[in-house]
């Protein structure tokens, strides 16, 4: 197996609806995205582009203190986004059923994935979001092949 890397560069927020399209592309049938950068790189903002881009009919907001939320889309298919930056241990994250969105089929788009690693589906994305100059971001998406 090798890594499969894409990256793009995203000069300003109203272009983040390319970049999702890119990103859904690339990952093809692959159902785990974890998504790493700095506070106030972009996570959230990309993913609710990415939710948007699969016609999303709940209005979405960071799961930043509910941890999970869980979105419809319009063919009756649910996208789980995790927010793990609050969640201290692996065994926190057992106990609130990580496994369970990881290997639910669904799409499940996790910021702060660090401390869940060792569970991670051997086909999941990774993206990681790094600031550029004023508004570019720049966003590399690797994945195993």
């Amino acid at each position: 197996m090798h890594r499969k890397v894409l990256e793009l560069v995203c000069k300003s927020p109203d272009k983040l609806f390319k970049i999702a399209e890119s990103l859904l592309f690339f990952a093809e049938e692959s159902k785990v995205w974890t998504f790493t950068g700095e506070l106030g790189a972009g996570k959230t903002t990309l993913i609710k582009e990415i939710c948007n881009k699969c016609h999303v009919t709940d209005s979405m907001s960071s799961p930043s203190f509910s941890i999970v939320n869980e979105y419809n889309t319009e063919s009756e298919d649910s996208i789980y986004h995790l927010d793990l930056y609050r969640i201290n241990s692996l065994e926190e994250a057992v106990n609130i059923g990580i496994e369970e969105y990881l290997y639910s089929g669904e799409l499940c788009l996790i910021e702060w994935p660090e401390i869940i690693e060792d569970l991670l589906p051997e086909d999941t994305i990774e993206i990681e979001i790094t600031i550029g100059n004023s508004l570019e971001r720049i966003i590399k998406a690797s994945k195993y092949e």
